[in-house]
């Protein structure tokens, strides 16, 4: 496996996790009896500071549907963490207007590329558009000088 699993790091995602779902509304626990389910809610409300106890709270409370998401929730986060450490894995964001990440999506299909290769290239195009602007007014105008002379 390439990204370490740390016990105590998980066991707080995991809790995390749980939390959300069930403030969502989702249904979190195997119990069908509301009151046994909301005793559960509140067991696991109580473990926050306790993130090893999760497990055992999983083993014994969790919906069967969601262990599926759970651990898939968790590989994800886990990659996230360990890529956030180096600059080059860590993920960046912008924000783009919808028709302008259209535009740039056309632009790197026609270039047959990512849209992280499309904005590099675009920009090289740009600077290199720039330069040659520059040398032909420059152009320009020693050659007026020369001319006016």
């Amino acid at each position: 496996m390439k990204y370490q699993q740390l016990e105590n790091l998980e066991c707080g995602w995991k809790w995390q996790y749980l939390i959300k779902k069930w403030k969502d509304g989702e249904p979190i626990t195997c119990h069908i009896d509301r009151s046994e389910a909301d005793s559960a809610v509140q067991e696991l409300k109580s473990l926050e500071h306790e993130p090893t106890l999760v497990l055992e709270w999983i083993e014994q409370h969790m919906a069967p549907d969601l262990d599926n998401k759970l651990k898939q929730a968790i590989r994800a986060k886990r990659k996230r963490h360990f890529n956030a450490e180096q600059l080059h894995t860590r993920k960046k964001s912008i924000d783009l207007d919808y028709r302008v990440w259209e535009k740039l999506s056309v632009r790197a299909n026609e270039l047959g590329c990512t849209l992280s290769d499309a904005i590099e290239y675009l920009l090289s195009e740009a600077s290199r558009s720039e330069k040659a602007s520059r040398t032909v007014s420059s152009l320009k105008e020693d050659l007026s000088k020369l001319l006016s002379d």
